[in-house]
């Protein structure tokens, strides 16, 4: 039972070991849902079975329980220190980042050639989640050094191959994404790092970068930067924007490394994910910084998109994780606080305060929340799986779908991640908004989700402005085609019936309501077309979210056939709440989405006084 009046209670200090994700959960997605084993017919994954990727999730576990988690509280308390123009960060992350180096975890996708394990997204992505539930801010090295070392990997020549992948791989170096800028944010065709060549072969970078996740820390020995600048002379905007590797310390002639005129110039104080730096960058203060262009010039946006996308879908895992660990902190506790007494008793004791009826909606909106999203990101996973193995027509419809879907998997969790952490926080009372437990900490940490690799309105313009316009809605139909069919085979089953109507009633709703929008942009009206993109984009979040519940239910309605299976009968319990509670909402969003309202458009800056 937890002493609530002590600070110092065993189990207020120890509930940095408590459950931090659902490991059924996590194999029943994988194995029953989304029938992992069935890659091993390409040859790519031939290799890989259920044994192998199960003993590849046992190890995350195993490090994030006894690397991560320790630290948790401590990375959140001690956050990084900038000293002598340097920052400093938690003394064990040197040790961590050379455990994701030396188990794989940095390269495990790649092909044994390039000293990988030809791993499918999927796990690759699942080990992400178990992670960020572990320790989020500890867990956003090694995997911001996956994405530099890819674009280095697809783009790069040999000899920047040569240069700085295995350091990145083995966990020595550190890899980041340098975008953001004082002036420009999100607006990346308004940078102005400028890079000037030399009859050398490389470039003079001269700029300055913010909000930098890791761009720069004492745990490991290098910090390479893959940054956007352009280069002098080139066109104004987006096509004028190239890529470059800078890192702060070059290697020379020799392999040995020196100075390369790359300054922090401080840390950014975050509300959460305090336990991973973001430094602001300033380069070429001594006119001596090298930038090495990776890809062409004036592409570099085209290259960076990939680091991006992937990003992207990464976001949405981190959000989730958080979700996850706070889901399971606020369980734990409602299953060991008592108070009050269960409406329509007499008993002198006091009630669990998981048995009364409110406390259990909060559950089944988290839960809700987390087992859909983690579910639509693993469909995208396997999307991005099977573009890898297949060819013309049938890679291209994976591409398209993991496309489509990239904005719904970023946003949704973030945005709902919020919520759902709030709702943990709910769940503890007074307790919650307190340091001593976790879900506290957990919702800091969610807050960043919704800005991380695009704002939420950027991720609605891009789904309806560009995803679902962009080949006049034929990806959109081949979803629809792949919702639909989850319906009719939910239609067949007595007791998903009602849902499969339910889903396919909402989904035609918003067939409708994309048709009526996007008359708007063909009539030349983009401002009222996207004026409530957002909108859009969470009412398309809850149907494929509903999608992937009801998909959920179908095998968990065949696994409890003739069983009593808790696991499976709370998944029919959760999809129940969610097509109750959660699908309705789309109801007053599809009638704002079809109003003729202008209010956003024609409300002027002086209105708002």
């Amino acid at each position: 039972m937890i002493i609530l009046s002590s600070y110092k209670s065993t189990k207020t200090l120890n509930q940095s070991f408590m459950k931090f994700y659902s490991k059924k959960n996590l194999h029943f997605l994988l194995h029953d849902v989304f029938q992992i084993e069935t890659l091993s017919q390409y040859p790519f994954f031939e290799e890989h079975n259920e044994e192998t990727y199960n003993m590849v999730l046992d190890a995350c576990t195993d490090l994030s329980t006894q690397k991560l988690r320790p630290i948790l509280t401590e990375m959140d308390r001690n956050a990084p220190d900038f000293v002598d123009g340097r920052i400093k960060v938690h003394p064990d992350m040197k040790d961590l980042m050379q455990a994701f180096g030396d188990g794989g975890w940095i390269n495990s996708p790649l092909s044994y050639e390039e000293g990988g394990q030809q791993m499918p997204y999927m796990i690759f992505n699942a080990t992400l989640f178990i992670f960020g539930a572990a320790n989020y801010s500890a867990s956003v090295y090694p995997f911001l050094s996956a994405g530099a070392s890819n674009l280095i990997r697809s783009f790069g020549t040999e000899a920047q191959k040569a240069s700085f992948l295995e350091n990145l791989y083995n966990g020595k170096w550190q890899g980041t994404m340098a975008l953001t800028e004082p002036d420009a944010g999100s607006s990346l065709g308004d940078i102005s790092t400028s890079a000037e060549p030399t009859e050398e072969g490389y470039y003079k970078i001269k700029g300055q970068k913010i909000f930098i996740s890791c761009g720069d820390h004492d745990g490991v020995e290098n910090i390479v930067h893959l940054m956007l600048a352009r280069i002098k002379g080139a066109p104004k905007g987006s096509k004028g924007i190239s890529l470059f590797i800078v890192p702060r310390l070059r290697p020379d002639a020799a392999g040995n490394l020196e100075y390369n005129d790359v300054t922090t110039g401080g840390i950014f104080h975050k509300m959460g994910y305090k336990g991973a730096p973001i430094a602001h960058i300033i380069t070429g203060e001594k006119d001596d910084c090298r930038g090495y262009l990776i890809g062409e010039a004036n592409k570099g946006l085209l290259c960076m998109f990939q680091m991006m996308n992937e990003a992207r879908i990464a976001v949405g895992f981190n959000a989730a994780s958080i979700a996850s660990a706070a889901y399971y902190a606020s369980l734990q506790y409602c299953r060991e606080r008592s108070q009050g007494r269960r409406v329509g008793t007499k008993s002198a004791e006091q009630s669990l305060i998981i048995e009364h009826a409110d406390v259990k909606r909060m559950l089944l909106f988290q839960r809700s929340v987390v087992e859909g999203s983690l579910s639509l990101l693993m469909e995208c996973s396997r999307y991005a799986d099977l573009v890898r193995v297949t060819t013309g027509e049938e890679q291209e419809r994976y591409e398209a779908l993991l496309g489509l879907l990239t904005p719904v998997a970023k946003s949704y969790p973030s945005e709902m991640g919020c919520l759902s952490t709030s709702t943990a926080i709910q769940c503890l009372g007074g307790y919650g908004f307190t340091e001593e437990f976790l879900p506290e900490h957990f919702y800091r940490e969610a807050r960043i989700h919704p800005i991380h690799e695009g704002t939420t309105a950027i991720h609605g313009m891009d789904l309806l402005g560009r995803k679902i316009a962009k080949d006049q809605g034929a990806t959109l139909r081949i979803l629809i085609a792949e919702i639909t069919e989850t319906i009719q085979k939910a239609a067949a089953v007595a007791s998903l019936q009602a849902h499969a109507t339910n889903l396919g009633t909402t989904l035609e709703k918003l067939v409708d309501t994309t048709m009526n929008l996007s008359m708007l942009g063909m009539q030349g009206k983009l401002e009222a077309f996207l004026s409530d993109a957002t909108l859009y984009l969470e009412t398309f979040g809850v149907v494929i979210i509903g999608w992937q519940w009801l998909k959920q239910g179908l095998v968990a309605s065949q696994k409890l056939d003739g069983t009593d299976d808790e696991f499976y009968q709370g998944k029919l319990y959760t999809m129940e709440y969610f097509f109750e509670y959660e699908l309705p909402k789309t109801r007053s969003l599809l009638k704002t989405l079809q109003s003729k309202t202008s209010v956003t458009v024609d409300i002027q800056d002086g209105h708002f006084d």
